[in-house]
């Protein structure tokens, strides 16, 4: 495999170093250009870079190989529609954009000029999610009738060195808010499932932190089957908690996405069924990447898939054009 590419991180954030890390394990000889997507200079020095970009617009796209857009998600189209007319294939942070019109042109243009794009949704890369879904599919369990899904993890503790106040997270111009950033977990729920419907949604924000943006999102969703899919989204929680649990027939399948484990409940007890505690987490990323980069050569990807993304914005804009409006709403 050819380690000498040339690769552009569009962002400065954590998400960003991560994947700059990431693309130096792959390609240890690759060259890697930073990119400022705010137009400021850096504040402290860039790691795993080779040549640090101020603005967007300076980038020399002649030689880049590919691109990963990890700037704020109302920039991605405007990143994104540039790196593609210069027939760079592009890899792109969730969510795709963030609205669905948006998405859709994007798409389809990425579909005239024949050029990969790909979303990353990480945790479709988790093993305990990818034995959660062969489950699932095997019918492990029987019909489904009920899934519960649950993340919440208290906001100022996501970014320790940062205001969050301040943070991607927490502006609505930049795509923050619970129902976006905490999206990864709708994403799966429809790879779980199957296609959903929008039944009921309520956005919600307390002003315990005084946010722009809603703290929190309750969704309920159905498939085809009939089968009902409740999701709670918080940014409040002191202690952070991501959880999914699907009852069938045979039982309940617990899947605890921090502790890597899947536990089957049952009449005779409890069996665990995946044990996969102090497994590296950075592994997800580096196999996202990986498969994005095959995509490019093969024309084909496992998951990071730019129609699966389409799907989940959809019903982003749907939850967010049917929740309530209760007094402390987000308008």
């Amino acid at each position: 495999m050819n380690t000498n590419k040339n690769i552009a991180v569009i962002g400065l954030g954590n998400i960003a170093i991560r994947h700059r890390r990431n693309l130096k394990l792959l390609y240890p000889s690759c060259k890697i250009t930073a990119v400022s997507s705010s137009g400021r200079s850096p504040t402290e020095a860039v790691s795993d870079a080779d040549i640090i970009v101020r603005n967007f617009t300076d980038i020399n796209m002649d030689k880049l190989d590919f691109a990963i857009i990890a700037s704020p998600a109302s920039f991605h189209k405007l990143h994104a529609v540039e790196l593609i007319k210069n027939k760079i294939p592009v890899f792109i942070e969730k969510p795709i954009t963030t609205s669905l019109e948006d998405a859709n042109t994007l798409l389809q243009f990425a579909k005239d000029c024949k050029v990969p794009i790909s979303v990353g949704y990480c945790l479709r890369y988790m093993p305990s999610f990818i034995k959660m879904k062969e489950l699932i599919s095997a019918d492990f369990i029987g019909p489904v009738y009920n899934a519960f899904i649950t993340v919440g993890q208290y906001l100022p503790d996501w970014r320790p060195l940062q205001d969050f106040k301040n943070s991607v997270s927490a502006k609505k111009i930049l795509g923050g808010g619970a129902l976006l950033e905490l999206s990864h977990d709708i994403d799966y729920a429809s790879l779980l499932l199957g296609p959903m419907s929008v039944e009921y949604a309520t956005l919600r924000n307390t002003k315990e932190l005084d946010l722009e943006v809603e703290e929190i999102a309750d969704i309920i969703l159905k498939n085809k089957s009939g089968v009902i899919c409740s999701i709670h989204l918080d940014f409040l929680q002191k202690q952070v908690q991501r959880k999914c649990s699907i009852m069938g027939e045979k039982g309940r399948l617990d899947f605890d996405l921090l502790e890597n484990t899947i536990h089957f409940h049952h009449t005779k007890g409890t069996d665990l069924i995946y044990n996969g505690v102090g497994w590296d987490k950075n592994t997800m990323y580096i196999d996202m990447i990986s498969d994005f980069v095959r995509s490019i050569k093969e024309k084909r990807n496992d998951f990071v898939n730019a129609e699966q993304s389409i799907i989940t914005l959809k019903l982003i804009n749907d939850i967010r054009c049917l929740s309530e409006k209760p007094s402390g709403e987000i308008k």
